[in-house]
C-alpha cells in the first residue's frame, strides 16, 4: 500500500463523500457548502476542553449555515446538548433558546 491510499479495498468507492451529478450544473457548489463530515450540528463547552470533560457545565451550540458553523444557543449539560444535536429534544427549537 501507498504511503497516501485510503483504507478500504482498492475496488470499491470511497465513502466519504457523496458522489457529484455529472448533470447539475450547480453540483461543485452544493458539494462545498456541506458541512464538514455531514455534522450540521454541533455543540462545544463553553470554557474549552474536551468535550466529554465536565459534563454538567454549559455548551454551546452550533448549526451550520452553508458557509460556517454559526451560534445557535446553549445548553445547561452535556446530556441536553447531545438531545439537540442529535435532534431528539422535544422542543428542537426551545432547546436552543
Amino acid at each position: 500500500m501507498g504511503k497516501h491510499s485510503r483504507p478500504g479495498p482498492p475496488n470499491q468507492p470511497s465513502r466519504a463523500v457523496p458522489r457529484v451529478d455529472a448533470g447539475d450544473p450547480l453540483a461543485a457548489y452544493n458539494r462545498r457548502r456541506r458541512p464538514p463530515m455531514d455534522v450540521w450540528r454541533r455543540h462545544r463547552p463553553l470554557h474549552g476542553g474536551g468535550d466529554h470533560l465536565r459534563p454538567d457545565e454549559p455548551r454551546a451550540l452550533e448549526e451550520w449555515d452553508g458557509f460556517a458553523y454559526i451560534p445557535a444557543g446553549t445548553a445547561d449539560n452535556l446530556g441536553a446538548a447531545r438531545a439537540w444535536a442529535n435532534g431528539t429534544a422535544p422542543d428542537s427549537e426551545a432547546a436552543a433558546e
